[in-house]
């Protein structure tokens, strides 16, 4: 009789295991595609669509103002509100819990009329050099007024056109990103304030490309850093600051711009 033959078939076990080692990293691969198409979403959310929202809301917003729609301004030398908040200076353009990077403090200058009420439009900064157009709102809460696209003017600081300070806060990018390119701006350039009916011009004057955001003698009645010597002004007068965060999609540092009114 013919010996019979034993095939012993080996390494099945290996195989199972490296199949399904493959199938978990399939399974992972996957898991990664996904997670990074719902982050990319997320961010075009962000970064696009709630900047095209603020941008055409606050273009509406502008529109509405130029046809009339003007919050009445209480004349100069009426009380001002004396609530005070944080001192931080300018918006950040991280997510805030608490929807607020705060005013400052009411107590920087003279008080020259009392404020419009917070959270509504009653005034247009227009850029020219940049093309922009942009509504002027009690406050810099983020949420109520900066994500709105609006430029916000700091409790405290003077009214357009009163001697002091007029200071303003604005996101550089996302919801509207009014402010984002005011690095481009040169002495002489003009800073136009419309309110009530009257227009006031300011004239570009000085750049601050970075400071800290506590660095608060930027939105000072006489403005002048705290933390870079020399960089401000050292005389009375009636100014304008315009301050976001840089460098772009951070809010590490703050930008500052300003200028003196043009009589």
């Amino acid at each position: 009789m013919r010996d019979r033959v034993r095939v012993v078939v080996q390494g099945k076990g290996r195989l199972s295991r490296r199949a399904g080692i493959a199938g978990a990293l399939w399974a992972a691969g996957e898991l990664a595609v996904t997670v990074g198409v719902v982050v990319m979403l997320l961010v075009v959310h962000q970064v696009w669509w709630t900047n095209r929202q603020a941008l055409s809301a606050a273009h509406e917003v502008v529109r509405e103002l130029e046809e009339g729609g003007w919050a009445p301004v209480p004349e100069d030398g009426a009380e001002e509100d004396p609530a005070a908040a944080a001192s931080a200076v300018g918006p950040s353009d991280e997510p805030d819990d608490a929807g607020s990077s705060g005013d400052v403090p009411g107590n920087l200058g003279p008080r020259t009329a009392k404020p419009p009420p917070r959270e509504s439009a009653y005034g247009i900064l227009r850029i020219p050099r940049l093309g922009v157009a942009v509504p002027v709102a009690q406050g810099v809460d983020k949420r109520s007024v900066l994500d709105k696209g609006y430029a916000g003017h700091y409790t405290g600081t003077a009214q357009p056109g009163a001697e002091g300070n007029f200071a303003l806060a604005g996101h550089r990018n996302t919801h509207g990103e009014p402010f984002r390119y005011i690095n481009r701006l040169r002495a002489g350039d003009e800073l136009i304030v419309d309110v009530r009916g009257k227009r006031y011009v300011y004239l570009v004057g000085q750049t601050l490309a970075e400071t800290t955001e506590r660095d608060t003698g930027v939105i000072a009645p006489v403005p002048r850093s705290t933390v870079t010597p020399g960089a401000g002004y050292s005389e009375p007068g009636a100014y304008i600051t315009l301050t976001t965060c840089t460098p772009e999609y951070s809010s590490k540092y703050r930008l500052v711009v300003w200028g003196t009114l043009k009589r």
